[in-house]
């Protein structure tokens, strides 16, 4: 393919001609962190921050971490100065970065990056953001993957000819980054908002207009017409398995889409196993790991035998008992058994206490809390859009591929 005018090939991809490539070491100073000793108390406390991997990769600044040093820690420490960038290089969460907010620290899984005053911290941040992948590939196939610290240092990054380009990049990408982290927190609060109107609602402490009177104490087995379970089709026919028909297993609780499975089976499958066919509408939920999750799907599925399909008797609506199962999965989960896989008997799920309104009642207040969720999702939808800007916008000016200068 012909280069455009006035960009180059490089070892990274096409550029301008004016931009160059730099390793990480001729831009900046890079120093690895260490842990005080955690037998000696004294060297934690409340008054430095001390960084370890899982504080990094939630936010751009780094404000606040699990863990704190006292004076005395921090003095055996190696300091790192405030707008210091942060970067894991050891363990499963290699590429994870931050911007120091203040003076601080970090344990030796972490290397601290402070770029020359000729660059932008900011621009050097987003730069080493996206070689993240490239830099994590460097530590190959090892049960405990380590990018030393040669390999992160020879590390080459793109950089614009002036510090005022490099900031005017990074001044977009950080307006990308302001909108994603607002939107993150919204979602949060109306998530809040949602949890505290389930305890009110499907507690009835708090009643929704137009309804009085006392809510009757059942348990749950006396409130479902009947529980159907799942089966496993042989995994060593190869005609039980095809595109036919979603399957439903504990693992696609995690990834949960109303529409498809992660596996799918025949019918010929459905046929010659225990496994049933669960008509769309259908709350499941699991009887064996993942236990109190509970998911409505909206097409016909099989499942598996860790999976119960519950069908309400006339006086329970379906949509009030997956809120329930959502108010109460923590308590569910907390009733299961076993040693290395936690599950609950049918029995004792049945045994359950359920606090049951009339049907007019549940139908309101599903409806409301149906509303928060519609407006969760619409939330979560443009989160997603926004990071994939941010994405797009990161490939096109981080290469020069659009000039903002």
């Amino acid at each position: 393919m012909e280069l455009k005018a006035g960009y180059k090939q490089t070892e990274v991809g096409v550029m301008p001609e004016d931009w160059a490539l730099k390793s990480i070491d001729s831009i900046a100073t890079i120093a690895t962190g260490n842990t005080p000793p955690t037998q000696d108390t004294a060297n934690y406390g409340d008054a430095f921050l001390f960084v370890s991997p899982t504080d990094l990769g939630h936010t751009k600044f780094i404000s606040q971490t699990e863990k704190m040093l006292s004076k005395k820690g921090f003095s055996i420490s190696r300091h790192f100065p405030k707008e210091s960038i942060l970067f894991v290089c050891i363990g499963s969460t290699i590429g994870k970065c931050g911007i120091a907010t203040e003076e601080l620290t970090s344990n030796q899984q972490i290397n601290a990056i402070f770029p020359s005053s000729v660059f932008s911290t900011d621009y050097v941040y987003y730069a080493v953001s996206a070689a993240a992948s490239k830099i994590k590939a460097l530590a190959g196939e090892q049960a405990v993957p380590i990018v030393n610290k040669t390999q992160f240092s020879e590390t080459v990054i793109p950089l614009p000819p002036t510090k005022a380009e490099q900031e005017a990049i990074a001044e977009a990408l950080s307006d990308a980054d302001a909108l994603i982290e607002s939107l993150e927190q919204l979602i949060a609060k109306k998530r809040l908002i949602k949890q505290g109107a389930m305890q009110e609602l499907l507690t009835g402490k708090k009643r929704l207009p137009g309804f009085s009177g006392e809510w009757a104490i059942k348990q749950l087995g006396d409130v479902i017409e009947k529980f159907i379970g799942g089966g496993t089709p042989s995994r060593s026919n190869q005609q039980y398995w095809g595109d036919e028909l979603s399957w439903v297993t504990v693992k696609d609780f995690a990834t949960f889409d109303p529409w498809i499975s992660q596996e799918m089976i025949t019918r010929l499958g459905l046929k010659h196993s225990a496994s049933h066919l669960i008509p769309k509408g259908t709350l499941i939920t699991s009887t064996r790991m993942a236990l109190g999750k509970a998911v409505i799907y909206k097409i016909d599925v099989a499942i598996n035998q860790d999976m119960k399909a519950l069908f309400p008797k006339p006086v329970l609506a379906t949509q009030y008992l997956y809120f329930w199962f959502q108010y109460h999965g923590q308590s569910i989960d907390e009733l299961g058994s076993g040693s290395t896989v936690k599950g609950i008997s049918l029995p004792d799920l049945k045994k359950i206490d359920f606090q049951l309104p009339s049907c007019a009642e549940q139908t309101a207040i599903a409806t409301i809390l149906s509303d928060m969720d519609t407006e969760i999702t619409e939330l979560d939808i443009k989160l997603s859009k926004a990071r994939k800007i941010k994405q797009g916008m990161m490939q096109a000016l981080l290469t020069g591929k659009t000039r903002l200068i």
